[in-house]
């Protein structure tokens, strides 16, 4: 349900909006890359145009034509910090990108532990394969992370009856408890006060009159 007011008035108006997810048909991809966009916003890659353009420049890269976008996150949301207001600062945009074929040795090479090591020294990482997202995306490749996610077994959940009982059967309350003795514990809690209190009343009368000065 999305609600809106007017700012001055403070008029409301509601709608409520009707989501349907419904699983992919061929399932999740198991082969996952995350790319982090430096060059745009999060609004500019939502889109359909953007997200095909930025589609054929990933198949450029994973030489793969299966691939379907899965998920775009903002930098901030990641922990990076606002630009500053200056022209041609974006925010980044982390696009995550799926498909049901390995990795090929372009983005393998850049994760390796070579391109990570250039990448600990500032340097870019290795790549074998032109870079095809250039111009139009300028990717942060030491910030590319591959991953290869296998559906988990989904544990059968609970049968549910129809709610009757069946015939014959009726309903069986719990038997009652036996009593208990309470006294012993209502002894404890009611004494062992008096008793810490009868004991210092007695140290305060001991220090208080017979503590004076010449007795």
């Amino acid at each position: 349900q999305v609600l809106a007011y007017h700012r001055h008035t403070y008029n409301t108006v509601s709608q409520r909006l009707v989501v349907t997810v419904i699983p992919a048909p061929g399932g999740d991809p198991p082969y996952q890359g995350e790319f982090l966009v430096g060059n745009r916003d999060v609004e500019e890659l939502l889109p359909a145009v953007a997200r095909e353009m930025f589609l054929q420049a990933s198949a450029g890269v994973w030489e793969r034509g299966d691939l379907q976008v899965i998920n775009i996150t903002s930098a901030l949301d990641r922990g990076g910090r606002v630009p500053l207001p200056i022209e041609g600062r974006k925010e980044g945009v982390y696009v995550k990108v799926g498909s049901h074929s390995p990795f090929s040795p372009c983005l393998e090479s850049a994760v390796s532990p070579q391109s990570r090591f250039r990448c600990s020294l500032g340097q870019q990482p290795l790549a074998s394969c032109y870079d095809t997202f250039t111009p139009h995306f300028s990717i942060r490749w030491c910030n590319l992370t591959l991953l290869q996610v296998w559906p988990s077994p989904t544990t059968p959940g609970p049968v549910w009856g129809s709610g009757v009982l069946e015939e014959g059967g009726g309903f069986q309350p719990p038997t009652e408890v036996a009593p208990q003795d309470l006294l012993p514990g209502f002894l404890v809690t009611l004494l062992v006060p008096l008793v810490v209190a009868a004991l210092l009343c007695l140290l305060l009368g001991h220090l208080m009159c017979c503590r004076r000065e010449g007795v």
